[in-house]
């Protein structure tokens, strides 16, 4: 299957997992849900790879230990974001992150026009202004936060995907790593959970859709490139991100989005190339 149909596929369930925690916020503070979805893919991943069964090198199960503090805390911060900014426009501005690495890991000039191109799509798509008072501005900060520690992710999770010990087994690894690591300071919020059902069962989606279905493709997608094209078509997301805001928070872009969202397209295109074909790549862990 063609890389950009997968992160359709990967952002469309990621972000209707987002789009359904948006309304636990009521209930549940941002970061504690965060933290349960972590917590939930963490035990989904555990059982289905059994990571006990796996030889682990010193340095291989550090930098997975590394990799799933940096992946929790971003979570967290994205949830921060989500809980005061539109869905849209936070993937947005969380996108800052990966045009970041593709800046810097990228070569040619067919990587730095993408990379402008990108840029520029992320800006007309980020829309935020800080005269939009200290909710807007608290959602920018966690945004930017987020971004920085997306950067983090893609770069340490090639390293988890490309070691022998490593792909959806060294994810499952990660995500335990980072739901112990937060739950001294979260974990005590989540307690409404054990005591209605039916919010158990939300909690459950949205660690499936917005952790196990996504993390465990990236982690097939990360395999097959290098991080600069991993980067750019990561810019798929902030689109499907705006889709299912519009569809599920009636959050709709305006004119200026929707170019926004045309011109990173555009740079995925110009970073398509022959050597990225999946069918070249080692098979997933």
């Amino acid at each position: 299957m063609p890389a950009p149909l997968l992160f359709v596929l990967s952002g469309l369930a990621q972000y209707a997992g987002a789009a359904l925690a948006v309304g636990l916020f009521a209930t549940l503070a941002a970061p504690t849900v965060a933290w349960l979805r972590i917590l939930v893919a963490a035990v989904v991943l555990v059982v289905w790879r059994r990571p006990w069964r796996t030889r682990w090198t010193r340095r291989d199960l550090g930098t997975v230990l590394l990799f799933g503090v940096v992946l929790a805390a971003m979570n967290v911060s994205f949830y921060v974001a989500i809980d005061h900014l539109p869905l849209g426009t936070a993937v947005a501005i969380e996108f800052a992150g990966p045009v970041a690495v593709a800046a810097l890991t990228g070569h040619g000039w067919r990587d730095r026009v993408a990379i402008g191109v990108a840029a520029v799509g992320v800006v007309l798509l980020a829309g935020v202004s800080l005269d939009g008072g200290a909710d807007a501005r608290t959602g920018l900060v966690a945004a930017l936060l987020a971004a920085a520690l997306w950067a983090g992710y893609i770069l340490l999770g090639r390293r988890v995907a490309t070691a022998a010990s490593g792909g959806v087994t060294g994810l499952a690894v990660a995500m335990t790593a980072g739901a112990l690591a937060f739950a001294p300071f979260l974990a005590a919020g989540a307690a409404p959970v054990l005591d209605d059902p039916a919010l158990l069962v939300a909690v459950v989606g949205v660690g499936v859709l917005s952790s196990v279905i996504p993390y465990a493709i990236e982690q097939v997608v990360l395999r097959r490139m290098r991080p600069a094209t991993f980067a750019v078509l990561l810019a798929l997301l902030p689109a499907t991100a705006a889709v299912v805001g519009a569809v599920a928070l009636h959050q709709v872009p305006h004119g200026l989005e929707v170019v926004g969202l045309l011109l990173v397209s555009g740079a995925i295109a110009l970073t398509a190339r022959a050597s990225d074909a999946p069918d070249e790549a080692p098979p997933p862990a």
